[in-house]
């Protein structure tokens, strides 16, 4: 025996379309080009100032030899000759985050995990806008914090010579990145399914167990995002390495890089000592240098250099985070 379909669909569906005015037809698409214009915009303006960065940048590799830019270790740029050498400062961001990144990882992961699992619900209610409002603070107070509060701190605990060291500028930074950590870890955290959490529950495992190997793989993806964007977050400030860091280069710095085979002896003695990032430099020198030097150029192609590490860091960020969409 045949059975006609029902009419009642189509017919749903013809009167919810007709229902529809034009005025919120016209109003849905002029939003949705507003929105479509205003990402090509941000594109547009991402790739106007990479133009104009690269057009300042690209005249240094004629008037500087390309390899002693990249392998050199030293930046000396009112020397005669002067030298443009990029390794100090790179070792020196590097370290410098490497630092924030060992504090602010495990604070910014096991807050997260106690907002998301642990707190109540009144707790997290107060303590995620906070944690929230600390990525807000802008960070030249955060630099006048570590120059007239933690250097000297640092400085009498660690009797260390001098308070504006590679300790200070790490400190620093890792209060900057614990916010994106920790937020975005709870983001991905809350996001994991009720059933997965139940399910562990009754097959016997604890609190704690599910948190450890049921919570925290599921929501792996997300976590990694986080800690890569604060590492981004860290290797591009400005003002805190350029206030607590002393702009310099420490004999052990400069060991490490003149005697590679004995870096390891010289690697934490380096964090007692100044040191120079390629942030730092940038804006300590740009105001003294002569347009069309170059040493003027030079600092752009520093600026390239930057632009491709946090360009990379935000890749493996982005990749991450589309994993673990695809896995939910």
């Amino acid at each position: 025996m045949a059975v006609t379909p029902s009419p009642a669909a189509p017919a749903k569906r013809a009167t919810l379309s007709s229902r529809r005015s034009p005025f919120a037809a016209l109003a849905e698409k002029t939003i949705t080009g507003w929105i479509y214009f205003c990402g090509g915009l941000s594109i547009l303006f991402v790739g106007l100032i990479l133009a104009f960065v690269l057009k300042e940048a690209l005249p240094f590799l004629r008037e500087y030899p390309f390899g002693k830019f990249f392998t050199g270790i030293h930046w000396i740029a009112n020397g005669s000759p002067a030298q443009f050498g990029m390794v100090p400062l790179l070792l020196s961001s590097v370290m410098v985050t490497l630092g924030a990144v060992v504090i602010a990882i495990p604070l910014g992961i096991m807050t997260a995990i106690y907002m998301s699992e642990i707190a109540p619900p009144q707790v997290r209610d107060v303590l995620k806008p906070a944690v929230e409002l600390l990525a807000a603070i802008p960070s030249v107070v955060l630099g006048f914090f570590g120059v007239s509060v933690l250097a000297p701190f640092l400085s009498g605990a660690f009797k260390l010579d001098i308070g504006t060291t590679m300790l200070a500028g790490s400190v620093t930074l890792a209060f900057m990145a614990i916010p994106t950590i920790a937020t975005i870890s709870e983001d991905a955290l809350s996001a994991v399914g009720k059933d997965l959490r139940q399910g562990s529950l009754a097959l016997g495992a604890t609190r704690w167990e599910t948190i450890r190997r049921v919570v925290i793989p599921a929501a792996f993806s997300g976590i990694i995002a986080s800690v890569m964007l604060g590492i981004g977050r860290a290797i591009g400030e400005t003002m805190v390495v350029l206030m607590v860091t002393g702009n310099g280069i420490g004999m052990s710095l400069d060991n490490m890089m003149t005697q590679p085979l004995q870096a390891f002896r010289s690697f934490f003695p380096a964090y007692g000592e100044i040191c120079n990032t390629l942030t730092a430099t940038i804006a300590s020198d740009m105001g003294d240098t002569v347009v069309g030097s170059a040493h003027y150029h030079a600092l752009f192609m520093l600026g390239i250099v930057l632009f491709a590490i946090t360009f990379m860091i935000n890749l493996v960020a982005s990749a991450a985070l589309r994993k673990g969409q695809l896995q939910q």
